[in-house]
């Protein structure tokens, strides 16, 4: 059973309503997931991560069962500052001041923000798979530009991409986690995957994505340059991990890159998948989550 033991409620914060699962006993332990699944990524860790904590894995604004704006011109309501207010707020909502943050993708971004913007809050920080977008938008080569073309594609003026991807949502979803196969793949449970689809089948969640990422191409670029300029740097402990069969290592020493955003240590390493960690390899992200949060 997926979650079990687990509940699916919803939360209200400032902005709307957010759906999450949550369970376990023990210190907080915040799950983010990334593009363009829902919270569900986690159910093969949560369980286990539960023995240990009170595990708290919400939708992202735009994202899953959660609320999601529409589009606007500046695109702040998707800015990561924005959404890490959202966690900043469910979390204290549920009685949690201080916490750790586990994240993947879209999510380790809104952690990245999330651990600047709220130093005191977030005790360690885990990210998957990337490295800071500042650092990505400024090292941008052919290479990245063709390995991570949905940036671009997505950051495209409303309604253009979210145009093409409605008028075939399970196509689009398959190809885009796959790059290019027509086939779920198997590493997705059938509850997650069919989560995913439902989602993939709302326009309004494809118009948050695409909102998600022209806020990586704009307003959050203005926010990451202000906080470097003000020598703003993560705080807390930093374990950074990525997959060996995917781009993150390749193009770059993520490690490296992490300790530039950083002023205090930073570990990891990589992981023999590609760039679902949690679903591919999820014994060796429970074991690193638990050494680490532990």
């Amino acid at each position: 059973m997926e979650f079990a033991g687990f509940h699916l409620e919803w939360r209200e914060v400032s902005g709307g309503r957010l759906r999450l699962r949550r369970g376990g006993n023990g210190p907080p332990l915040l799950l983010l997931h990334g593009n363009p699944e829902t919270h569900m990524m986690w159910s093969k860790i949560a369980p286990a991560l539960a023995a240990r904590f009170e595990v708290i894995c919400p939708d992202l604004r735009g994202y899953g069962g959660s609320f999601k704006p529409p589009a606007s011109a500046d695109h702040t309501p998707y800015a990561k500052r924005a959404m890490a207010r959202d966690m900043a707020e469910l979390m204290a909502g549920l009685g949690h001041e201080r916490f750790p943050v586990g994240s993947h993708d879209r999510g380790a971004r809104v952690a990245h923000r999330l651990a600047l913007d709220c130093p005191d809050r977030v005790t360690r920080l885990a990210v998957l798979d990337i490295i800071p977008t500042l650092a990505h938008f400024e090292r941008t080569d052919m290479r990245f530009a063709l390995g991570y073309y949905h940036w671009f594609w997505f950051a495209q003026p409303h309604p253009f991409p979210e145009a093409l991807i409605n008028v075939a949502p399970e196509l689009w979803f398959k190809a885009h986690v796959t790059r290019g196969a027509d086939q779920m793949p198997a590493f997705f449970t059938p509850e997650a995957a069919a989560d995913y689809l439902a989602a993939a089948r709302d326009p309004a969640m494809i118009t948050g994505m695409c909102e998600d990422y022209r806020a990586a191409a704009t307003i959050d670029l203005v926010h990451d340059r202000e906080s470097r300029a003000a020598g703003e740097k993560i705080r807390c402990p930093l374990l950074a991990l990525w997959g060996a069969r995917n781009f993150v290592g390749r193009l770059y020493d993520p490690l490296a890159v992490w300790r530039e955003f950083a002023a205090g240590p930073v570990s990891g390493g990589p992981v023999d998948c590609g760039h679902y960690l949690a679903e591919e390899a999820p014994e060796a992200i429970r074991d690193a989550f638990l050494g680490f949060f532990a």
